[in-house]
């Protein structure tokens, strides 16, 4: 019996917050990709290659909006789960990705189970 692996794009302007959430996911089964730069990551983003993008929210040159609306039209079922610092107002987000909904946003810090959480439920819709 073969399993396949969840592939996972991880985007964060951060290296040590990639390299930390990139080393616990693999720890967990995952495979993951990632990316301190944006563009780098749309540049290798192509449809059905990740079952889900897990974005920071504020990049310079790109934010995490900007990154998935462009992977959307590669992919337009890309799914993403957004990190933030920040309270996310719904209002806000509904009128840049009407798509997507505050189960989309995780604030910072994040613990694994929480994330590992998300990324399943979020795979199975």
């Amino acid at each position: 019996m073969t399993t396949t692996l969840v592939k996972i794009l991880i985007v964060d302007d951060e290296a040590d917050i990639i390299e930390s959430i990139r080393k616990s996911l693999v720890r967990k089964g995952f495979e993951v990709d990632a990316y301190s730069e944006p563009e780098k990551a749309l540049i290798e983003f192509e449809p059905n290659k990740y079952e889900i993008v897990i974005s920071d929210l504020k990049m310079p040159k790109m934010t995490g909006y900007e990154l998935y609306l462009e992977m959307k039209k590669k992919d337009p079922n890309v799914k993403i789960i957004f990190l933030t610092a920040f309270e996310v107002q719904p209002y806000e987000f509904n009128k840049i990705c009407p798509d997507l909904t505050v189960t989309n946003f995780i604030l910072k810090p994040v613990t694994m189970t929480r994330l590992v959480e998300a990324i399943t439920t979020r795979i199975k819709n």
